[in-house]
C-alpha cells in the first residue's frame, strides 16, 4: 500500500464504528526500515497526535483499525515523515523529493520510496531529519 493511500483514512478502533479521527501521516524509523506510527488528527479539538505502529491492527482501502486496548496517543514527531522531504546523499548532493512511499501493511516494512528522480530502495536510508532524508549514494 501507498502512504498516500492511507492519508485520510479514518482510524477506526477495532470493534467499533466511530471515527476517532483522520490519518494524516505515517512516521517511519530509517534504521529499521519501517512504519514506526500513525499520526491522525481528531477529537473534540481536533489535535493530531500519534500511536505506535504496535497500536494497528489491521490496514485497509477503507480504515485504519486500532486495537482499543492501545490506545494511548503519543506526541508526534514530525521530523519522521517522510512525504515531502528533501533528498540528500551522504556527500550533500541533492537527490530530489520523496513523492510517496510503498509498503508492507502487515510488517510495516518500506518497500519503495517513489522520488523525483525515480525508485529508491530502502536499504539506501541512512537518515532523516528535519531538513533532508539522507540515502547511501549509489
Amino acid at each position: 500500500m501507498l502512504f498516500t493511500e492511507v492519508c485520510g483514512l479514518p482510524v477506526m478502533p477495532q470493534e467499533g464504528t466511530a471515527p476517532l479521527g483522520t490519518v494524516t501521516s505515517l512516521d517511519v524509523d530509517v534504521v529499521s526500515g519501517t512504519v514506526s506510527h500513525v499520526r491522525w488528527r481528531g477529537g473534540r479539538f481536533r489535535r493530531e497526535t500519534a500511536l505506535p505502529w504496535d497500536a494497528v491492527h489491521t490496514v485497509g482501502p477503507g480504515a485504519v483499525r486500532v486495537r482499543s486496548a492501545a490506545l494511548e496517543p503519543v506526541p508526534p514527531h514530525h521530523d519522521h515523515e517522510l512525504l515531502g522531504r528533501r533528498i540528500l546523499t551522504e556527500t550533500g548532493t541533492e537527490r530530489g523529493t520523496v513523492l510517496d512511499v510503498a509498503f508492507d501493511t502487515l510488517s510495516a516494512r518500506l518497500l519503495a520510496l517513489f522520488t523525483t528522480r525515480g525508485e529508491l530502495p530502502p536499504g539506501r536510508l541512512l537518515g532523516l531529519g528535519d531538513y533532508a532524508l539522507v540515502v547511501r549514494a549509489v
